[in-house]
């Protein structure tokens, strides 16, 4: 029977895998959708369920891991949905994971169209972020840490708790520079089971590194009041010329005239 079922498991890899085109019409049989419980970044130790969720009635499930060739599991039963449970997941269940549907009524070996991948992150700690101060954006700091909707928190010296907090969609977060000091920052999971990373390297600004920002505004100021300066006596002049009617002005008087 073990036998059976793993050649059962292995029949369905090119009928339903990510890298592989699938045998249904995806305007026919729709993908499903593929979401986690609790996250997509768990620490080692956690349960987490994989749903696979159909569009429409179905018969059969199976979920894929990227880079195996067999289906990780299959299940075969009436539903809307599936729950693949991962159990106590560890780093090594970490990965890129999709899945497929069989409806009821379809010819044999006809699946849907695989769901988008999710990817799954068992660590203990996220990867340590970078902090820099941005050349292009003066005044700006950049906490970049190695995967996207993640919360930032940037820090100063000498204080206890966070200075700045950013939730961001993107794998960075951008911070107004305070001032001179010296800053690190760190991201997180936005919701539980929370996973961390380590601070940054400490980034030291000493006195002046904002001030340039000032110092550009300064100019820009000047610059401006230059610009209108010049606008009002361009202005000036056409109107007394204006007033003036263009003529010459008279010149001294002609003897015997």
């Amino acid at each position: 029977m073990a036998l059976v079922h793993v050649l059962q498991l292995l029949a369905l890899w090119p009928l339903c895998h990510a890298d592989s085109p699938s045998t249904a019409p995806p305007d026919v049989h729709p993908k499903p959708r593929l979401e986690v419980q609790p996250a997509e970044v768990v620490t080692p130790g956690i349960n987490v369920t994989l749903r696979c969720q159909a569009p429409r009635p179905a018969g059969r499930f199976a979920l894929f891991r990227s880079g195996e060739m067999a289906a990780l599991q299959d299940m075969s039963e009436p539903a809307q949905l599936a729950d693949f449970l991962l159990g106590e997941v560890t780093p090594a269940q970490g990965g890129s994971y999709h899945c497929c549907y069989q409806a009821w009524g379809w010819a044999p070996g006809v699946w849907s169209q695989p769901s988008d991948v999710l990817d799954l992150l068992v660590t203990a700690a996220l990867p340590r972020p970078s902090l820099v101060l941005l050349p292009g954006a003066p005044g700006t700091l950049r906490c970049a840490g190695g995967r996207g909707h993640m919360s930032f928190a940037l820090y100063r010296a000498g204080l206890r708790l966070p200075l700045l907090f950013r939730r961001s969609a993107l794998r960075w977060a951008d911070f107004p520079l305070p001032g001179p000091g010296t800053y690190s920052c760190y991201y997180h999971t936005p919701a539980a089971p929370y996973v961390l990373s380590p601070r940054s390297a400490p980034l030291r600004l000493p006195q002046g590194s904002s001030d340039y920002t000032r110092g550009n505004l300064v100019r820009l100021g000047l610059a401006g009041l230059v610009l209108v300066s010049l606008a009002t006596l361009v202005a000036l002049d056409w109107r007394s010329r204006s007033l003036g009617g263009g003529s010459p002005l008279p010149g001294p008087p002609v003897d015997g005239v």
